[in-house]
């Protein structure tokens, strides 16, 4: 398989013979790809079996094409956004006459090779627009020209494409374990000591992967590629590639770039990223700190800042290959200098909170006015926490959470309330909580008792399936996603992503079903049922229901494995 970029046809005009028959993995060719780092930066050509990075820019598309020549090809495009949300789609048309079979007497001319190429629509396979690594994987696709069209929308960006024919020995992404999250073993002032299960590709099939951690203030990152992006620039369009690369020197002269006549004899791309980004921006350097520390599976990250969160992400990269994949990041607050303060409630205010595993938080909640009742509503995002409630040294709450829950205590004029979040013992909690003297300030929405998601057996079909839920006597919107997963997802995996916290906008637009209003003044009718249809037969999805209240905060239901018939 070859990917090539339109003007490539000019340059292949003098290998024509050789286009004739298309080897679908010619292990010479491929080799000789590699070699070639030059041939492939200047015609935008990716070799089968290696992954190749580009450049777009804002609102500019651009547009790769390559061959399978034979019928039943296995094939695996994995396209990895940087720093910018994209847009791809990828679509196979027919091969033109003379670019495929045995191939004979005289090529084509060029005018009506290109013309066969870029005058015929393409039927599309799978399009996609966010910024995970996203793939496109055939166990068996039909000969024909392949179209890969990206674009971004939101800024000038970098992006890296993999392609294989080969995807069974190719394994170019190491492997991640059965539990992809990383563990905080430790914490302290300035330290804090993380864990992760090995991959597999290393503990298994014994090829050589390192680990590289990413700590930071600001987020997770999906892929090593974003991290690569933030460290090089704040400004994306200052770290464009230079003439000689990806584009002629008329192409910078258009966009404003001065041409360097020397630039195109740089043939590696971005090589050292970070010190292009220097040079060209006078901004002051992000604080995101990466180092890889080879096979290990246990790291303690040191001279960190006291009470101060941290995310760390964790990607295995298989030194053959310079590919990565990306571990579940995770974060963590490191402990405080002195002792622990106590952290102030303002009245109608929704605080987060984070407690580490066997830790424990305090908080004070202190209402300027006199009052008849003060009301606190806790969301614990993940497991059980334990909330305590004093007023006035008197014990007047004690009480294990889970999912959102309202109590409401009798006030007192002047009082002075403590209250002692406790997390549990499987692991870290999150948690919000609002505290208000004002009875009508309800920023959660109210929940049924149940927050289970039912399935109807009987109605499952090979496209559809029938779901109920309870609702409230008050009015909210709900709104369901689904999510299709491997047919070997359990409950326990299933738990791993019950973060109740997270809204519908961290879902893709892709896994929306619907959003409507539901209420019913009689709580035993307070029930609604839902129809998805337009799955695939024999599949399995993990079904969600978001109720959100109106002060915008939104209560995931527990989530539902679902499988549609195989036979109808």
């Amino acid at each position: 398989m070859l990917l090539l970029h339109c003007p490539l046809l000019l340059l292949l005009l003098p290998l024509s013979s050789r286009m004739q028959k298309l080897p679908t993995r010619d292990e010479e060719l491929f080799q000789m790809q590699i070699r070639d780092k030059a041939f492939f930066h200047d015609s935008s050509v990716i070799p089968d079996g290696a992954e190749i990075s580009s450049y777009l820019f804002r609102d500019t598309p651009k547009r790769y094409f390559f061959v399978v020549e034979e019928d039943n090809t296995p094939l695996a495009v994995t396209v990895t956004p940087c720093d910018a949300p994209l847009e791809w789609k990828l679509s196979v048309q027919e091969l033109p006459e003379e670019a495929s079979g045995e191939g004979s007497g005289e090529p084509e001319p060029l005018e009506q090779q290109k013309q066969q190429i870029t005058n015929e629509e393409g039927t599309e396979l799978f399009s996609y627009k966010g910024n995970d690594v996203e793939y496109f994987v055939s166990s068996s696709s039909p000969s024909g020209l392949y179209q890969l069209d990206l674009l971004s929308t939101e800024k000038d960006t970098h992006f890296k494409v993999y392609a294989t024919t080969t995807p069974e020995s190719d394994q170019p992404y190491p492997e991640l374990p059965y539990d992809p999250r990383i563990d905080v073993t430790s914490l302290g002032r300035t330290t804090v000591t993380l864990a992760w299960k090995p991959s597999p590709t290393a503990s298994l099939l014994k090829q050589p992967i390192q680990y590289c951690i990413v700590i930071n203030k600001e987020h997770n990152f999906k892929s090593l590629c974003a991290v690569e992006a933030k460290l090089s620039s704040d400004d994306a369009f200052m770290m464009a590639p230079k003439p000689g690369l990806d584009f002629s020197p008329f192409d910078f002269a258009h966009f404003g770039f001065p041409s360097d006549n020397n630039a195109g004899k740089e043939r590696g791309f971005l090589k050292s990223p970070s010190k292009f980004g220097r040079q060209t921006s006078s901004k002051p350097r992000v604080d995101l700190h990466k180092v890889c520390i080879g096979n290990k599976n246990i790291f303690t990250v040191s001279d960190l800042k006291p009470d101060t969160q941290y995310y760390f992400d964790m990607f295995a990269v298989n030194t053959n290959t310079n590919l990565s994949t990306a571990y579940v990041g995770t974060f963590a607050r490191t402990k405080e200098e002195a002792k622990q303060k106590t952290v102030e409630l303002k009245d109608g205010k929704v605080t987060d909170v984070f407690i580490k595993r066997k830790g424990a938080k305090f908080l004070r909640f202190a209402p300027v006015s006199s009052h008849q009742k003060v009301t606190f509503s806790v969301h614990s995002c993940l497991d059980a926490v334990q909330i305590q409630v004093r007023r006035d040294g008197k014990l007047l709450l004690s009480q294990n959470v889970e999912g959102v829950r309202q109590f409401q205590l009798r006030g007192k004029a002047k009082a002075k309330y403590l209250i002692r979040l406790k997390g549990n013992k499987k692991g870290a909690s999150m948690l919000k909580i609002l505290a208000t003297t004002r009875p009508n300030k309800q920023l959660f929405p109210s929940l049924p008792e149940d927050t289970r998601i039912k399935a109807f057996d009987k109605l499952r079909t090979c496209s559809s399936v029938t779901v109920a839920w309870l609702g409230t006597q008050e009015r909210n919107k709900f709104c369901i996603y689904k999510k299709e997963v491997d047919d070997n997802y359990n409950e326990e995996q299933k738990k791993r992503e019950q973060n109740q916290c997270l809204g519908p906008d961290t879902r893709k637009k892709s896994e929306k079903v619907l959003c409507k209003y539901f209420h019913s003044q009689n709580i035993q009718k307070a029930v609604t049922t839902e129809t998805i249809r337009g799955l695939q037969s024999g599949k399995s999805y993990l079904l969600d229901v978001y109720v959100i209240g109106h002060g915008g905060h939104s209560v995931k239901y527990q989530s539902k494995l679902v499988k549609t018939r195989k036979f109808c």
